[in-house]
Formats: structure tokens, C-alpha cells, sequence
């Protein structure tokens, strides 16, 4: 596939696991199908959240290692976040973006539960 077909492919609604499958403010990681081909992302479960999932690039630019969903949750400056088990740099949950470099950011994805399906746009 081009890049020029893949930027034209729009993204879809997929089943990715059901609520069981989650453990309560903390992270699992699991496949998703992208235009670009199969990913790995870390999705959050933070019932009483306003938002309750969150969902980004499982894969951490600065280690190199899929380790995203193994990081600690937690409230920095009043914004959620995910500190990475390596170097401990912190990505917001809702865009994903690096506090201690700003041009760093983790891909990210809605997800949302369809009854106790948790669906992911990819």
C-alpha cells in the first residue's frame, strides 16, 4: 500500500476485548489493526473518570520497548498520565504528548465500551 492510500483510508470501529479483560487503573496491552498494518496499544481502564479509556501506542520511543501499559498511572499538574517502567518519562493519557519532551508524543485512539466490549477507532 502507498502512503498516499494509506493517508485516504479512513479509520473504523473494532472490537478489541471486554471490560473483564481490564484491570482498574492500570494498563493491558493488546493488537489493533491500522491502515498502516497491526499495532500494539496500551489501553486504561480509570472508572469514576469522566473518561474512562484511554488508549495509546504501547511502544515506548525511548527505550524501544513495548512496555507502555506496564507504566504507573497517575495525576501530574492535574493532567492523568502514564509514566513509562523504563525511563520513567510521563505521556498524557488524552494525547499522548511527552511532559519532559515536547517533540515527543505516543500515538493515541478513541476507545469506548459498547455494553462490556471495549471498541477501539483505528
Amino acid at each position: 500500500m502507498t502512503t498516499a492510500a494509506a493517508k485516504t483510508m479512513t479509520r473504523t470501529w473494532q472490537p478489541l476485548c471486554t471490560r473483564a479483560d481490564l484491570v482498574p487503573y492500570s494498563g493491558v496491552a493488546a493488537w489493533v489493526e491500522t491502515a498502516e498494518g497491526p499495532a500494539q496499544v496500551a489501553i486504561f481502564y480509570l472508572p469514576g473518570h469522566e473518561q474512562e479509556l484511554y488508549a495509546l501506542d504501547h511502544h515506548d520511543p525511548f527505550s524501544g520497548a513495548n512496555v507502555i501499559a506496564r507504566g504507573i498511572v497517575g495525576d501530574l499538574k492535574g493532567r492523568l498520565v502514564v509514566a513509562s517502567p523504563i525511563y520513567k518519562q510521563h505521556f498524557r493519557l488524552e494525547d499522548g504528548q511527552c511532559l519532559e519532551d515536547d517533540s515527543v508524543a505516543l500515538r493515541t485512539w478513541k476507545a469506548s465500551f459498547k455494553g462490556d466490549e471495549v471498541w477501539i477507532e483505528a
